[in-house]
């Protein structure tokens, strides 16, 4: 978010600020309003306006799921209470604004760790739980709203209500990109730990189809697993990869001198990447010379390698403000997941994305597991790509439109929180219980008091 020069600050703290997401794009103004209680979040929802409002963490979602232009964004970060932790039974009961971070922070020296995260640690609870979201162990975990046992939800009405899973509104909040109220606390499952290190594998595919048969083949033994992707290489190297898996390494894996403290959470942090950096940084050129020399320094094989939590599942945190390196016109995220069974399509769009030379140098490829019961959870039992791609490339919009056309061709979809221009027309094809959303949004906040862009440009 950057600052507008309309201020208006007030005792819950309100100002009029151009908010964006992640990547950057599309900005719009709001009133964003930090409640620090549970009441001032109940005032705002009730005095949110005509534009209405809508629930906002870290800011960690790509598009303009967390922006409402003209109206409120209630930034729930100051709520960050860790209220108890079960250390023998492995829950934790937090505020909706305590970061992942925190709670690795506050649960790796008692041997838990959260259940799901991102490729950021820097995303909130309620966060995680609006955009369900999955991490490399999704063949073995599922997504995030899996592992949540209770949340307490602020809705529209100024009602809290206790919400479980199997209910109609966890089904609708889980995934639901804020839209069915303002979660204030959660009770999550956590995942048990011996030290904060992992044990990793990784290996070389030379190809799409060397990767996908890796991937299938082996998956089963690993908790974590994910593969870098060059989409730019093209002929026989098309779809080449780096393949990282691993798991949480045992105390006994650790040599001694890692033994007296094994379970601190250690990170590294490099120089923030400069505010103005000159266009066009990112070419074809540029980044085929970083994807060559990425997969040419990996190992074609190498096992055991003992590896920082940090540097495994967070790299990217390690560089403050990563994503100003795509210039001033930002980014887009595309994650797209197509079924087993269907990977003819990913192999048809990998090979277009290579021939249409997308400067692309972070996308990654992963196999999803059973389906979440979020209704507009992304996760289906499937293959799903990621990749970043520089928002002004030329003819951008319309190459994009074309894949989602063919993802829905083929009954998969893109992910709600990394979007910033699906068509409205495609969204019922790709989620089946979108109509279900739609009726319990209507019965639940007649008034519309939660919007965002997203579920404008979306009709949600």
């Amino acid at each position: 978010m950057s600052a507008d020069t309309d201020s208006d600050p007030d005792v819950m703290g309100l100002d009029h600020t151009t908010v964006t997401g992640w990547g950057r794009t599309a900005p719009t103004g709001a009133w964003v309003i930090r409640p620090r209680t549970y009441e001032e979040a109940a005032a705002a929802v009730r005095d949110c306006g005509a534009r209405g409002g809508i629930p906002r963490g870290l800011g960690r979602a790509y598009g303009d799921a967390a922006q409402n232009a003209g109206g409120s964004v209630l930034d729930m970060t100051a709520l960050d209470r860790v209220h108890a932790i079960d250390a023998d039974g492995g829950t934790v009961l937090c505020d909706a604004g305590v970061s992942l971070h925190r709670l690795m922070e506050v649960l790796l020296p008692l041997g838990w760790f959260v259940p799901v995260t991102p490729g950021t640690r820097y995303v909130t609870v309620g966060g995680a739980i609006g955009a369900d979201i999955h991490g490399k162990n999704h063949h073995v975990s599922g997504s995030f709203a899996r592992h949540v046992l209770a949340l307490e939800l602020l809705t529209a009405d100024g009602e809290i209500r206790t919400v479980i899973p199997g209910t109609p509104l966890f089904d609708a909040t889980a995934g639901g990109m804020g839209l069915t109220g303002v979660i204030l606390t959660a009770t999550i499952r956590l995942q048990p730990v011996e030290t904060s290190l992992m044990s990793v594998d990784t290996e070389r595919a030379s190809d799409l189809d060397d990767l996908m048969a890796r991937l299938a083949a082996t998956d089963h033994r690993y908790r974590y697993s994910v593969a870098w992707i060059d989409l730019l290489a093209r002929g026989a190297a098309t779809g080449r990869a780096v393949l990282t898996r691993g798991d949480h390494a045992p105390l006994d894996a650790l040599p001694a001198r890692l033994r007296r403290d094994p379970l601190a959470f250690r990170t590294s942090r490099l120089p923030a990447t400069p505010a103005i950096l000159p266009e066009g940084l990112l070419s074809r050129t540029t980044v085929g010379l970083f994807n060559e020399l990425w997969y040419r320094k990996a190992p074609r094989a190498r096992t055991g390698r003992l590896q920082r939590i940090s540097g495994f599942f967070h790299p990217l945190d390690g560089v403050p403000h990563w994503n100003r390196v795509y210039g001033r016109g930002g980014f887009v995220q595309y994650q797209f997941v197509v079924g087993y069974g269907r990977e003819d399509a990913l192999r048809r769009i990998v090979r277009r994305i290579s021939e249409r030379r997308c400067p692309s140098f972070l996308a990654v490829l992963k196999r999803f597991g059973d389906s979440d019961p979020g209704w507009l959870s992304f996760p289906v039992p499937g293959w799903t790509l990621a990749l970043d791609i520089p928002a002004g490339l030329p003819g951008l919009g319309a190459f994009l439109d074309e894949l989602d056309e063919e993802v829905a061709a083929a009954g998969g979809r893109v992910y709600l929180a990394k979007d910033a221009r699906l068509r409205p027309e495609l969204l019922a094809a790709m989620y089946p219980r979108l109509g279900d959303f739609r009726e319990l949004r209507a019965r639940l906040d007649p008034s519309g008091v939660f919007v965002s862009d997203l579920a404008r440009r979306l009709s949600l």
